[in-house]
């Protein structure tokens, strides 16, 4: 059966319209400690978490040129743990005195079932990977430390290997739209985070 066609308008969390303030970099596998006594020092008072997720990332073609995306993941070391789907709309990186890449984000838990049922919904398959690494929190931003593991075997998580002799490093904050100024306390801290690693507003599709 031929997918519906697919209307690409804004998507709003319930009635407050939620945004992802982003800032990535990366770090060799031989800084890695280095990076993370750095961040034990900064971030809060508690020892961070760590997880290890697989994360499914679906497509679904419509009329509009780019398809509609959106990214299931759940967690392979806690037991219980629902999946999560995921949502990001377009970077808005027009506006240069922003120091963060923004973008509209919708998460929500859902049933065991997900990925069937987005299958059934005319989405397919696109790519799968397994992350694993350490979160640290610093008031409301999250700091993500973690490699990446290409899946060797489709549907085999238990078959990987790593994609990179790196660490993606990326610093976020989800906040109403229009609270701005938090991409200043954003810059700031990576600041402190030089020269271990240099967080940046990145264009995903200079990465395509």
């Amino acid at each position: 059966m031929e997918a519906p066609p697919v209307t690409m308008m804004p998507v709003t969390g319930g009635t407050i319209n939620m945004m992802e303030y982003l800032l990535q970099g990366s770090v060799l596998d031989q800084s890695l400690e280095s990076l993370l006594h750095r961040l034990r020092g900064l971030c809060d008072n508690m020892e961070p978490e760590t997880f290890l997720d697989h994360e499914v990332v679906f497509l679904l073609k419509g009329q509009q040129a780019s398809p509609f995306v959106l990214r299931a993941r759940r967690s392979m070391d806690k037991s219980g743990m629902p999946w999560h789907l995921r949502y990001l709309g377009q970077p808005e990186i027009g506006d240069k005195n922003r120091h963060a890449l923004v973008r509209n984000c919708v998460d929500i838990a859902t049933s065991d079932n997900l990925t069937d049922f987005l299958v059934e919904m005319g989405f397919r398959m696109d790519h799968e990977f397994v992350a694993k690494g350490h979160v640290f929190r610093k008031g409301i931003m999250k700091i993500m430390v973690y490699k990446i593991f290409r899946i060797l075997m489709p549907g085999n998580t238990e078959s990987i290997e790593p994609l990179s002799l790196s660490y993606l490093v990326e610093l976020n904050i989800v906040a109403p739209a229009g609270q701005d100024v938090v991409s200043d306390d954003m810059r700031n801290f990576a600041e402190q985070l030089k020269p271990l690693v240099h967080l940046e507003k990145i264009d995903p599709k200079r990465l395509m």
